[in-house]
Order: C-alpha cells, then structure tokens, then sequence
C-alpha cells in the first residue's frame, strides 16, 4: 500500500466531511464505528486448486488459492509438514499498486495471514507427514486482492481461511520406505485438518476515534492500523500494528474487546456460507 499517495489524492472538503461525520459519530458509508461490512464467500472457485475461495466484503474483492506440494521437511522440525503464505496486489485491485518486485504492503498482507494461521495452530501440521524427516505435504497460500475498497487484511484473512476449509490432500503412499519413494493417488482425496478458525479483526484510528473494518476512504486518512487475530479459544493469536504512529492501552482494550464481542458471529457466518453456497467453478455464474 501506498498511504503517501493515496492520501494525497483525497481533497481537503472530503477530510474535513469525514472528521464533522466522526464528531457526529457516524462514518461516511452510514455504518456505526464497530460495525462490519457485509461478507460474502463463494468456495472451491478455482477449478483446477486444491483449494480455494472468492471474498467479498462489503466492494473489496479478494481471491485465495491453495495448492499442496510434496516437499522434505526442515530439519529441526522434521514430523510437521509446511505451509507458505504470499499475496500479489497488481493494479487490478488498485491504481495505487504497481508491477514489479514485492511491495512492503504485499510483503505485510502475507505475513499478518501466515501470522493468525501459524499462532493459531490452524493447520495440523503433524498430519501432513508423509515421511518423517523425509517428505511431508506442503501447503501454498496465495493471496490475489482483486478490488481494493479497503481492510484488504480482513478480507484475505477471511478467503485464506475459506480456502484452507475447502482443500482437499491427494493420497500419498509410500513405495520404497528405504528410498522416500511416493506414490501420489489424486483421485483419492482427504479434508485438509484443520483444528481452529483464526478471525482477524482490523481496526483504524483516525484522530481520537477507532473505526472496524475500514473502508479504503477512511483508510486515506487514517493514522494508523491495529489487526487482532481471536483463536477458537477467544484468544488474541496474534496482533499487528501497522501504519506507524501508536494506539494508547485503552485504545487496544476497546479493540481486543470489540474483536472477542464479534468473533463467533463473524465465525459462524463464514461456516454457515461454506456449507450453503454453490462449490466449483459454476459458482461464477452467482456473482
């Protein structure tokens, strides 16, 4: 993200509209400080992914992708298997993004993902050995933003763990212990295991007020950003500040308590719609 340029670009009348709205305890698109936009997942949309989900919340669009690899284990953990998270913003998504070389907003995007779902223990990891120190499954996270109409970190939280409950492990059996020989049986297929269901809350702080899910207006003006990740447990997993400046301790009480107040609904929500939308490809059809 480019907040310098974006920034820039909002004139002075639309700052000043948005502080007199916030004074008023309103925000520019009608919601109330805590409240969420309206999410919408379609799951298994890619047809040729392990795994995969399309997200809608509120106009920010993000798609998932998983892909699973046989890979060796690393050494100082070798009965867990691996898991990697990237994400891509191309100006698909927004003007504000660029081709080239990994931005450090792409570079954050992935890692406050990886970050709930590795604290969280999301995936079994022990499940995923094959071979112990030897082959185990690897798991591929991609993360592709589509349209950026802000909270891009709630968004790709919400499709990653939408497409991490669609995936499916091909069967893997083993045909020279002696050698790490496998033989991968696609058309036997097993539920990716899953023990938790991190949501990431993120939370803006313009002036004085804290605002859930900002939407890519209020996130031209804001001064900085707060994630907070809740576990199944009601837990925080994991915590990321970002856009500089800082929240004071009573600032990031209200936030962890709004987060633990919201999770199991927004929790619930993405269950219910995985096991009621339409799976595969035809799914575009729905849009």
């Amino acid at each position: 993200m480019l907040p310098e340029i974006k920034r820039s670009i909002l004139s002075s009348l639309e700052k000043s509209t948005m502080y007199s709205l916030l004074k008023d305890g309103k925000r520019i698109d009608g919601r109330n400080f805590y409240d969420i936009r309206s999410i919408k997942i379609l799951p298994s949309i890619i047809e040729k992914a392990e795994g995969s989900a399309l997200v809608y919340l509120g106009n920010t669009k993000v798609l998932a992708g998983v892909k699973v690899s046989l890979a060796r284990p690393f050494e100082d953990m070798p009965n867990q298997g691996l898991f990697v998270t990237g994400a891509e913003l191309t100006p698909v998504a927004s003007p504000a993004f660029e081709l080239g070389p990994p931005s450090y907003f792409s570079i954050e995007l992935a890692r406050v993902v990886d970050r709930a779902i590795r604290s969280s223990e999301m995936i079994d990891l022990e499940k995923l050995v094959i071979i112990p120190g030897e082959i185990v499954w690897m798991i591929n996270i991609d993360i592709y933003p589509l349209d950026d109409d802000g909270n891009l970190i709630d968004a790709s939280m919400l499709a990653v763990i939408a497409a991490l409950m669609t995936t499916e492990i091909p069967k893997a059996e083993i045909t020279d212990l002696e050698k790490g020989k496998v033989n991968v049986i696609k058309d036997e297929k097993r539920p990716l295991p899953l023990v938790d269901l991190p949501i990431s809350f993120t939370f803006a702080k313009i002036g004085d007020y804290i605002l859930l899910d900002p939407s890519s207006t209020e996130e031209n003006i804001m001064q900085n950003r707060l994630t907070i990740a809740i576990n199944n447990k009601g837990e925080i997993c994991s915590i990321q500040k970002g856009e500089g400046g800082g929240f004071k301790f009573n600032e990031v009480i209200i936030a962890k308590n709004i987060a633990i107040e919201k999770v199991n609904e927004v929790r619930k929500l993405v269950v219910n719609q995985l096991a009621k939308n339409p799976r595969g490809p035809n799914a575009w059809e729905y849009i």
